[in-house]
């Protein structure tokens, strides 16, 4: 059965974005990150992704996800409402919109990747709401050399309960740390 991986990029004290919402320090090095070894890998052990609505709506026009996104797989996307027109399609790439919880999105995902890992991507409360329900088997954390000192912080809302981590790897890729946990179980 697959694994999920929840992958993101966070500031050294935390933040996942800075107190406008943006991104932007922490992807500054997004053609470096393409490129690497790092996520080659992940693109090529990915064989879902889930997300939340905010994480997909930050595409602008969902469209773009067709031809440019990274993981050309299935996505499965947790919201409240399906989007009134249903966002272009590859032969890879195609979109669930999942009303029904965090849960439901995925098992869904688990199905459709058979052997490789359902990753999650983007958004706090996505993330939060997968450690919180003890869905997530590892944790990528990349960690970028900026102190954004407001926004809205990953680890915040996950229980009151200790999680156990294992650490997998330590690497780096220019300025940018990344770590790698196993969740113990």
């Amino acid at each position: 059965m697959a694994k999920v991986v929840l992958g993101m990029t966070m500031s050294l004290d935390g933040y996942i974005n800075d107190r406008k919402g943006s991104v932007g320090r922490l992807y500054r090095d997004m053609e470096e990150l393409r490129k690497s070894e790092i996520m080659q890998e992940s693109i090529q052990n990915t064989g879902a992704v889930v997300m939340g609505r905010n994480a997909y709506d930050m595409a602008g026009d969902p469209d773009l996800y067709a031809e440019n996104y990274e993981f050309q797989v299935p996505i499965f996307v947790i919201c409240k409402n399906e989007p009134l027109k249903p966002p272009k399609e590859s032969e890879g790439l195609t979109f669930t919109f999942v009303t029904q919880g965090i849960e439901s999105a995925i098992d869904q995902a688990k199905e459709v990747a058979g052997n490789k890992e359902v990753t999650v991507i983007g958004g706090a409360k996505t993330g939060q709401r997968c450690i919180k329900a003890e869905l997530v088997d590892e944790l990528h954390i990349d960690i970028m050399p900026v102190l954004l000192c407001e926004g809205i912080k990953l680890f915040e809302y996950i229980g009151e309960v200790p999680i156990e981590l294992e650490k997998i790897s330590l690497r780096e890729i220019g300025e940018r740390t990344c770590i790698q946990f196993r969740v113990v179980k």
